[in-house]
């Protein structure tokens, strides 16, 4: 029963780390920067402004989603990684499978 409230409050502080981390996606060779939390919640958006001086409206909407979708990706990626340190030392069947499909 210790162990488990032990994990439970490693479970809250890792929520809390994940909040204040901050994961980067880009595209178009860096052209556009996505800033997500560790939770794959989008916290901004840099657009090179040479990219903007260039008024390729289908470019930028094209390269947004995929510096999104990279960064949200790398925050799944430090979500699972931090959760599988917290949970190393349980002994439970099935759970390093249940994490691993928590993640996707």
């Amino acid at each position: 029963m210790q162990q488990a409230s032990q994990v439970g409050k490693e479970m809250k502080a890792m929520q809390e780390e994940l909040r204040n981390k901050r994961v980067k996606g880009s595209a178009g060779a860096g052209l556009v920067e996505a800033i997500c939390t560790g939770h794959g919640e989008l916290v901004s958006i840099n657009i090179d402004p040479k990219l903007i001086a260039d008024g390729d409206k289908d470019l930028i909407e094209e390269l947004i989603p995929q510096a999104v979708n990279e960064a949200q990706a790398k925050g799944k990626e430090l979500h699972q990684e931090m959760m599988q340190s917290v949970t190393s030392g349980l002994n439970v069947p099935g759970l390093d499978a249940a994490l691993s499909q928590f993640g996707q």
